[in-house]
């Protein structure tokens, strides 16, 4: 059984080819972002189909034998991106990324219709911020009306690429319950989707097998035709499967940003405040404290410094636990879990004329461990029988970022488990794959754990004790963003 995972990432699209013995091959190809307005993020939905012939073409190049042996396609992907499309899949304008902020104009308004955030928040799971779906659908409505018009479906990049190998119209439970334009119950909401209510897809399990690959599909790829496809799950959904996270293990992703996810087979009631709840890809629910930006805030200072960020990282390896008193706050455009402050800005505080880019590096991977820290107390509040989460697993490219992983064991206090192959998401759209299948394909089989990473005692008190420095700054940070009225108001037109 050779099973190919396509997980669709915000700044890279990758291809892995699993046996049932692990990871045999591992593609990417990477995709651009464009800014054209303080707050927009946009990209151009055809490469996301490109990015797939490619990384495609390339697996074929490093594993031949097994891409022609492809018995069944499964896959993961970012939520809260969409374009809209034609039936016949053509995209109408740009696609809008999950970290677009222009519908900030949008949510009180929607607030309102929905009785107000904390209402929609006890239907839904999801806050009314700047980056909700809802708050850009309604922005296209009142500026590009002409879209939405011409348009017969909302999809999010991995349905899009779907519709073109299988020519069906879906997505899963978990893409559409992190919308935010669903009910607890699977129901569109009215209020929230508005003009695109009849344009949303038709919602299936994580673990559907949706169509078969395509003639003309699977001859750009290299694929045989006929080969099941299956939906598959949203990233954190499938970075818990494929890092075994469970209630007292946590999975702590990092990628272009950075994520907590505890997941529970009770949704609570009411939900934790400063936290997202959304379905799980295996019938439950995920308590998530989703982050603004992890590894694109240090790409970000790299583009600024001019340096790469593989240069950046070994440099912040060189500066000592507390950055030698540079302190960030990783809020670029906006502060999402736990604060939901669409008018936060990131920054840097302590800065003087000995610090070097090191130190800048090791303050912006340090402020993600402690926004992480932050979302571990909030998505873990009253659960776990009132006792602490036991350790984490890990998910995104940040696994194989040991300073990362030194940092956020020792801000945390907690023990890490890395599995193999580093790729948690894809492993967790395999799981699925052979879920669909029926196959009885498990985690320890596929990608077993190859190192627990616990911190040193020494760290772990350093931090500890840099604790209410570091949130003295970031409240500080956070009052005087108030008084700047341009934060949101350059979001829209």
């Amino acid at each position: 059984m050779i099973i190919l995972t396509i997980d669709f990432g915000t700044t890279v699209t990758k291809v892995g080819l699993w046996s049932e013995d692990g990871l045999v091959s591992l593609t990417r190809s990477e995709l651009t972002t464009s800014h054209p307005e303080v707050g927009w993020d946009e990209q151009d939905p055809l490469r996301w189909w490109t990015s797939v012939v490619i990384a495609c073409a390339e697996a074929r190049a490093q594993a031949p034998v097994e891409f022609q042996q492809v018995d069944v396609v499964a896959c993961s992907g970012a939520r809260q991106t969409f374009v809209p499309v034609t039936r016949a899949g053509d995209p109408i304008g740009k696609g809008i990324l999950w970290s677009d902020r222009r519908g900030a104009g949008e949510t009180g308004a929607l607030a309102e219709r929905m009785g107000g955030d904390d209402v929609n928040r006890a239907r839904t799971g999801i806050p009314l911020d700047a980056g909700a779906v809802a708050a850009k659908l309604a922005w296209v409505a009142r500026h590009e009306p002409e879209r939405l018009a011409a348009c017969d479906l909302i999809l999010s990049p991995r349905d899009l690429v779907l519709l073109r190998m299988t020519d069906e119209v879906v997505t899963d439970a978990t893409f559409a319950s992190r919308s935010g334009l669903y009910d607890f119950e699977g129901n569109a909401v009215r209020e929230l989707a508005g003009p695109a209510l009849g344009k949303l897809p038709s919602v299936v399990s994580s673990d559907t097998v949706i169509g078969q690959l395509r003639a003309v599909p699977g001859a750009e790829l290299g694929l045989r035709p006929g080969i099941p496809v299956v939906v598959g799950a949203g990233d954190r959904q499938c970075e818990v499967l494929g890092s075994g996270a469970s209630e007292d293990c946590p999975m702590v992703s990092w990628g272009t940003t950075a994520n907590v996810s505890v997941p529970v087979q009770e949704r609570p009631v009411p939900s934790p405040a400063g936290a997202v709840v959304t379905r799980g890809a295996d019938g439950g629910w995920l308590l998530e404290g989703g982050l603004s930006s992890a590894g694109s805030f240090l790409a970000w200072l790299g583009r600024l410094v001019d340096r790469p960020v593989d240069e950046l990282a070994a440099r912040a390896a060189d500066s000592p636990p507390g950055a030698r008193g540079v302190i960030a706050v990783p809020w670029l455009d906006g502060a999402r879990a736990p604060w939901w402050r669409d008018d936060a800005r990131a920054g840097f505080v302590g800065l003087g004329a000995a610090h070097t880019a090191g130190d800048l590096s090791r303050a912006v991977i340090e402020s993600v461990g402690w926004d992480v820290l932050r979302c571990m107390e909030v998505v873990t509040a009253g659960r776990l029988g009132g006792s602490t989460a036991q350790g984490v697993t890990l998910g995104g490219a940040g696994t194989g970022l040991p300073l990362w992983v030194e940092v956020l064991t020792s801000i945390l206090g907690l023990p890490a488990t890395r599995h193999r192959s580093g790729e948690a998401a894809s492993a967790g759209a395999a799981l699925l794959a052979g879920r669909a299948l029926g196959l009885t394909l498990t985690l320890e089989q596929l990608d077993p754990v190859e190192a627990v990473i616990t911190p040193d005692p020494t760290r772990v008190e350093l931090y500890r004790q840099l604790r209410s420095q570091v949130d003295h700054v970031a409240s500080a940070v956070l009052d005087a963003t108030e008084s700047f009225p341009w934060a949101g108001s350059r979001q829209g037109r």
